[in-house]
Order: C-alpha cells, then structure tokens, then sequence
C-alpha cells in the first residue's frame, strides 16, 4: 500500500534568559554595642509551571491510534499588553511556552503533528488549565487557540489530561448547524482523558498582584 502518511518537521526553539546584577552601596559598620543581624533575603515568589509530556488514552478512536502531548509552559504575569481598557499591562495568567501535539493514525497511515506557542496558563492545586496558539501544523491548524487543561495526579493516581476538540467547544446554531468557537484564553476543559504513559508536573502558584501604575 502507498504510503501517504504526512510528516512535519518540528524546529523547537530555545530562549535564552540574561540575568540582571543589582550592586548595592556598602552599609555603613554597625557600632559596635549595638550589632544586628543582616535580614533575611526575601525568598523569589513561586512562578506558576507545568512541565512534561505523556500519552493519552482517548476512547473515541481505534486502540492503535497513538496521541502524545508536551507542556512546557511557565507564567510570566503582566507580560502581554493588548489594546482595550484595561489592557495596557497584559494579564496576571499571562504565560510562555510551547506545547506539542503527535498523532498517530495506523489505520488510516496518517500522523498529524502540530506545535503552539503558550499564551496563557492558570493553576488551582494540581490542576492547570493553559491556551497556545498554533505556529504549525500538518492539519491546517497554523494561527488557532487550543486549549488544555493538565492534572497532577496524586496518592498513586494517573495523571489526566483534556484538550478543547473532540467533545468540546461545540456551537449548535438555531438552524441545526454547527461552529467551533474561537477558543479564549486559558479556556479549556476538564483533564477528561488518562495519561497512561509518560507525566506531567504542575506547580501552582497564587495569582499575582497587580503592578503599580507610573
């Protein structure tokens, strides 16, 4: 049988971050009946993450069907300003990073790849809810917000996963037709579907306060 399976060549790309030294002036010596103990370094507010990559079990294709996922995905609140009141300083969920999307279909000698760039991520506990939006793709997909939604598991218990198509995100029209929505940021279902290889790690972290305004 002719092959006709599709490949992409995903090209990942790596961000450098440069670090900024702050010199402080010298304090002047402490007389000597009365020395104090220098304070405590204020410790970095926790930044909220979710890292790794696994596969999923979906019942609604064949058993031999193989769909993986990676998350690399880290908060930087106030980052992303957009043009609307109250837009100027972005958002406390906004976020960076890249997610990763393989599906193999040997019953139809198809693999449908695709990658996206983080623009959101929230947490809650162990669980995460992020959006991304499409760079490329093998399916058409170049330029849409996806969804996901990824939960630590815990005592023992399967990590889980869930994604904004399949069963999700469905528009039923008046006149019976059907629309897929636009997907809003950070906007994703529940973690619906078993990571049965593979995991992921959620660090959460509270949302941050508003920056002062100049």
């Amino acid at each position: 049988m002719k092959n006709r399976k599709r490949a992409l060549v995903l090209a990942g790309t790596a961000a450098a971050l440069a670090a900024t030294l702050i010199a402080a002036a010298p304090a002047p010596a402490a007389p000597a009946s009365a020395t104090q103990d220098a304070p405590a370094a204020q410790a970095a507010p926790k930044v909220a993450a979710v890292h790794g990559g696994g596969t999923i079990r979906y019942p609604y294709v064949p058993a031999s069907h193989d769909i993986r996922f990676t998350v690399d995905a880290e908060a930087v609140p106030w980052s992303r300003p957009f043009p609307a009141q109250g837009g100027e300083q972005g958002m406390p969920v906004d976020a960076r990073g890249k997610v990763t999307i393989y599906h193999a279909k040997p019953d139809e000698d198809v693999i449908s790849v695709g990658e996206a760039e983080v623009d959101c991520l929230v947490t809650g506990g162990r669980t995460a809810t992020l959006t991304a939006v499409v760079t490329s793709s093998n399916v058409g997909w170049e330029g849409k917000r996806i969804g996901i939604s990824v939960q630590d598991g815990e005592r023992g218990g399967p990590d889980r996963l869930g994604f904004s198509w399949g069963i999700a995100n469905v528009d039923v029209q008046p006149d019976g037709s059907v629309s897929e929505p636009r997907v809003g940021t950070c906007m994703a279902p529940a973690p619906f579907t078993e990571v049965t290889k593979g995991g992921f790690k959620v660090t959460p972290a509270p949302l941050p306060p508003r920056p002062s305004t100049p």
